[in-house]
């Protein structure tokens, strides 16, 4: 924007310059070119009115009438030489009566007839010097003043002087272009260009046309800074400028060249273009400046972006190498909180085992004893029970055995009361050791839920440790157990203990109310974790009439969402 708005001033501002220079210098040549010719026209009229007054003294001369009269020539010549240097004019001659030249300032010209001629006819004929124009037959015109020579009222020769003009052409030449002097009748008597001579002006300035219309519509267009051409003068636009002689209606008229005015002009706007040249380069040289600066910006930029992509990436990768070995150690504590969960429940279930291990010894001593007495079938019997009590203790090292192993990574459809009842089984033996009560309350349909039935059993299991523990100090412990399906499936588990002293830290790791030993703070946190796993959320808080109320809320698995799967 900066260097467009800065070359539109620049044209802006050559082109009123050229137009207010020009029309300036055009002013000021004009009027120059208007008092020159002023001065050529007074310089002409007072050379010709200077050799006027010559013809009419030297008529007057004794000595140039006494030779007339007597024809003895032999002393006029030289008087006319030693006259035409005061005198200035270009030739002096002395006619006869019969035309013939008797003295004459050029010698060739000495014995010439000039009875003809125009001014020796038109002095004869007059009683007042007579200015003559006649064609000069190497090119050019004379100018002569002649006047009669008389003596007593009568005619005896005719004094005739030459006026040099053709001097103010040689001049003329050396300071203006093109000068040329006409006649009353338009014909052109004195010019700079001798070509012209004899022609008119519309004639002069024909014979020297442009080179074509061509060639001077381009020689016009491409000198942008002159004016509408005047005229033409070799084919070059030039300015006309005239004027009046006031001698027998003669004109005179000058031709001057543009060169003048375009070469002060196109000095001062080379001189703007050089100014908005260097200010243009300055721009540049800023903007250059400005670009490597902001370059060298950008690359430092570039280096410490690099370098925070890099160190991010590092971070990156070290965070993803963490959070692998936190999964780990949420998955190994998982694991740890549920191997906690079994040692707590090996007391109960060693007690369990210990009954049918006493039962089963008593019945195999009842069946030696009653094969020696030769009862085989009761023996039988006691082999049945015996047989009952192995798989009643199978089924509790088996609930232990699965809930001991660790989930799995896909995930199923699972019976929320399969798994309630799997996790109440391996909690039997602590339920039984503290004498709990236990109420249940479940839906007629099965609940269906997306997820890994083992986590969804350590959730449960978590929560009825809980509530056991919640309940150690209270006469009447009672845990109840509420399974409903909705647009969930919700488990409510609520016990009659002290309630929660600090909701806000509930599921905060490591954050316990039981006695140093008994548990490290991890089972809710983890069981929360699970929970959030499978979609659904794990809440708590404390019931109206006392005691903690948990529920896990997982998305339910309806048919809609079967067909999905």
């Amino acid at each position: 924007m900066a260097l467009g708005l800065l070359l539109v001033t620049a044209i802006g501002t050559v082109l009123f310059t050229n137009h207010l220079l020009t029309n300036r210098f055009t002013e000021t040549t004009r009027n120059r070119a208007e008092l020159r010719l002023a001065l050529y026209s007074g310089n002409l009229v007072s050379e010709l009115r200077r050799n006027a007054i010559v013809p009419q003294l030297l008529a007057r001369d004794p000595a140039l009438i006494g030779a007339l009269n007597s024809g003895d020539f032999s002393q006029s010549t030289q008087r006319l030489i030693s006259y035409v240097d005061e005198i200035g004019a270009a030739s002096l001659m002395l006619l006869d009566k019969d035309g013939r030249a008797v003295a004459a300032t050029d010698r060739n010209r000495l014995g010439s007839m000039h009875r003809q001629s125009a001014y020796f006819v038109d002095a004869q004929r007059s009683n007042i010097t007579v200015f003559t124009t006649l064609p000069r037959e190497s090119g050019g015109y004379i100018f002569t003043y002649s006047r009669r020579v008389e003596d007593m009222n009568a005619s005896v020769g005719v004094i005739v002087v030459e006026v040099d003009l053709q001097k103010f052409e040689r001049a003329w030449a050396g300071i203006s272009d093109a000068v040329l002097v006409s006649n009353s009748e338009g014909v052109i008597i004195l010019a700079t260009e001798p070509r012209w001579r004899g022609l008119t002006e519309e004639e002069a300035l024909e014979r020297q046309p442009a080179r074509g219309a061509i060639s001077r519509a381009i020689q016009v267009t491409a000198d942008w800074t002159a004016l509408p051409a005047e005229a033409y003068l070799s084919g070059e636009a030039v300015m006309r400028i005239a004027g009046r002689i006031p001698f027998r209606g003669w004109r005179i008229a000058s031709f001057t060249t543009y060169a003048s005015v375009r070469e002060r002009v196109n000095g001062v706007l080379a001189l703007e273009i050089m100014g908005f040249a260097i200010l243009a380069a300055m721009v540049f040289y800023l903007l250059s400046r400005k670009s490597a600066l902001r370059m060298a910006l950008f690359q430092r930029e570039s280096a410490e972006l690099r370098v925070l992509n890099e160190r991010l990436q590092r971070e990156i990768a070290e965070r993803e190498r963490v959070q692998k070995n936190l999964d780990v150690a949420e998955q190994t504590l998982a694991q740890s909180s549920k191997l906690a969960a079994l040692g707590e429940m090996s007391a109960a279930v060693s007690h369990e085992l210990n009954q049918p291990l006493a039962a089963m010894k008593t019945y195999l001593a009842g069946a030696r004893l009653l094969l020696r007495r030769n009862r085989p079938d009761e023996a039988l019997t006691a082999f049945h029970r015996i047989d009952d009590l192995i798989e009643r203790m199978g089924a509790i090292t088996r609930q232990l055995k699965s809930y001991a192993r660790k989930g799995a990574s896909e995930f199923h459809p699972v019976n929320m009361g399969d798994a309630l009842a799997s996790s109440l089984s391996m909690m039997e033996p602590q339920l039984r050791l503290r004498q709990m009560r236990l109420s249940k309350i479940l839906p007629e349909r099965p609940v269906y839920v997306m997820g890994d039935r083992v986590r969804i059993e350590q959730v449960m299991v978590n929560l009825l440790r809980n509530a056991i523990d919640a309940t150690r100090n209270v006469d009447n412990p009672l845990v109840e157990i509420i399974l409903a399906s909705g647009e969930t499936a919700t488990l409510t588990v609520r016990d009659n203990g002290h309630g929660i002293a600090d909701l806000d830290a509930l599921f905060e790791p490591f954050y316990t109310t039981k006695q140093p030993g008994d548990g490290v703070g991890l089972g809710l946190a983890i069981s929360s974790g699970i929970v959030s796993d499978l979609g659904g959320r794990l809440t708590a808080r404390n019931a109206e009439g006392g005691g903690a109320v948990f529920e896990m809320q997982l998305p339910i698995l309806n048919e809609t969402t079967q067909a999905a799967e």
